[in-house]
């Protein structure tokens, strides 16, 4: 138990990655009286940015809307680089003064709620205790100890090294080597054009193909913006811009898939050799949008595929033989190493172990509130952004619904929130309705949604943007009280 109140924090938010440091910014700008501090595992900040080594990470988002809304995105590349992304929140950690309010190296196992108590109880790996009245669970749903590693027929008679990209090596020279990469995503397309510079050949190795459409890696308008326009105003208009253009997109892909795909595939066409086989490599079983779509800056991929330093196998692998990988179909693709940018394994929170009172929070049995909040978990957020356009447009609307949150309580006395599940409400979709692999291997362990207001979750910015600040903070489902009355109610009975 802490020594005096003071030992309590107002907020403890686990995680220093992008939403982490945005509820930070959020809590120095709207609440600079609350006492709060951030835990992260790792030594440094950024997350997933700062996590991931592999050639060519980058964003598959623009940073016009993946920047945080009070914060202009000042680089001329509206596709970034890793690099760029932790020199931004870099900066904003400096600007807002937060580095002597992170705790590093501090990950978090468990997090337990007294009712009597009315706060957290939170554990970290080293035996060090944290008290705070609100958790803000910032840490993703990515599981940085573990990637998603399908085995693979024969893997140990491969004779050169095999990679998954989450644990890329610092050490590893591909310079002049022939690289195989299994896998279709993001990270797949990320990679392969970004070996190519010292790779003397890279074969992308595909089970399904991808829907991947390339874009501009500097946005033209948003710098005619800033030359003439405060640098505020230009990154407001460029963001507001780009969030109704990727939701146009998102659903004349939903509303016309046959018509999408044909244009997707032109797009594709217009960058790809004559006589390419694009019905071959570039021509998925699902619609566009049912999983999130590549984005490529400049078409970098489908240029060197033209200059011939990358090549597409689509099929199925049979196994792995010592000069690399045999298709089904009795192909070979030679490599000297094998990049398995097979997926991601999802976690939730951080995998921090959740208990109410001695009891086990079940996640994948609880419905989520206003996308943020667990039904019959007291006062716990958290961050979950959007999977069809970028991840920081919810997060920046739930930091800023959260502070709302805090003082609407303040006003009515009450230290306690608790989003209490309707009795009739039995929906129980997946919190991410989405038809990727790394979403289906984990829907057991995800939260739900239910039907309607405020248990179904959105997918659309402008739709949450209008719910968070037109209706009411305070919902009947919020159940409001302290510690002395729950304590009160309990001896009563």
């Amino acid at each position: 138990m802490p020594d005096k109140a003071n030992d309590i924090l107002d907020v403890l938010i686990i995680g220093a990655g992008v939403s982490g440091i945005g509820c930070a910014c959020y809590l120095t700008r709207e609440q600079p009286y609350r006492n709060w501090r951030i835990l992260e595992a790792r030594e440094r900040i950024g997350g997933t940015w700062d996590l991931f080594r592999y050639p060519g990470i980058r964003s598959d988002s623009d940073l016009y809307t993946f920047s945080y809304a009070f914060k202009p995105w000042d680089s001329p590349n509206s596709i970034a680089s890793a690099g760029e992304i932790l020199e931004y929140l870099n900066e904003t950690v400096e600007e807002y003064d937060l580095e002597n309010r992170i705790d590093f190296g501090q990950k978090v196992l468990t997090a337990d709620w007294n009712s009597q108590r009315g706060y957290w109880t939170v554990t970290v790996e080293d035996g060090t205790q944290f008290f705070a009245r609100w958790i803000f669970g910032a840490a993703g749903y990515y599981d940085y100890e573990h990637g998603f590693r399908p085995h693979f027929e024969n893997e140990e008679r491969f004779e050169g090294p095999i990679i998954h990209p989450q644990f890329w090596p610092e050490d590893f020279d591909y310079s002049g080597k022939h690289i195989a990469v299994i896998g279709s995503g993001a990270t797949a397309v990320t990679i392969v054009p970004s070996m190519t510079d010292k790779a003397a050949h890279v074969t992308q190795i595909q089970r399904t193909p991808t829907y991947i459409v390339p874009r501009p890696k500097q946005d033209k308008l948003a710098l005619f913006f800033r030359k003439w326009l405060p640098a505020k105003t230009a990154h407001a208009l460029t963001r507001w811009k780009n969030i109704r253009i990727q939701r146009l997109f998102y659903l004349y892909c939903q509303t016309f898939p046959k018509h999408a795909r044909k244009t997707i595939m032109r797009m594709n066409k217009r960058h790809l050799p004559e006589d390419y086989p694009i019905k071959t490599h570039f021509n998925p079983p699902y619609n566009p949008w049912d999983q999130r779509l590549c984005a490529v800056p400049d078409a970098d991929f489908f240029s060197d595929i033209r200059k011939e330093k990358v090549s597409i196998v689509t099929g199925q692998i049979d196994q792995f033989i010592p000069e690399g990988v045999q298709m089904t179909t009795g192909e070979r693709v030679e490599a000297d190493a094998i990049i398995l940018a097979t997926g991601l394994k999802l976690q939730m929170f951080g995998g921090v172990e959740l208990t109410v009172d001695n009891v086990p929070v079940e996640t994948g049995e609880k419905l989520v509130y206003r996308g943020m909040m667990l039904d019959g978990v007291p006062n716990f957020c958290f961050a979950q952004g959007y999977t069809n356009s970028s991840w920081t447009l919810k997060v920046g609307l739930v930091c800023e619904h959260f502070c709302e949150l805090l003082d609407k309580m303040d006003e009515q006395g009450a230290s306690i929130c608790t989003p209490m599940r309707p009795a009739d409400e039995s929906q129980n979709r997946p919190l991410l309705d989405f038809d990727a692999g790394y979403v289906k291997r984990a829907a057991d362990m995800l939260p739900k949604q239910g039907k309607g207001f405020p248990w179904e979750m959105n997918d659309s910015f402008m739709v949450d943007r209008k719910a968070f600040r037109t209706r009411e903070v305070l919902q009947p489902e919020l159940k409001l009280s302290n510690p002395e009355q729950m304590h009160t109610q309990e001896a009563a009975e």
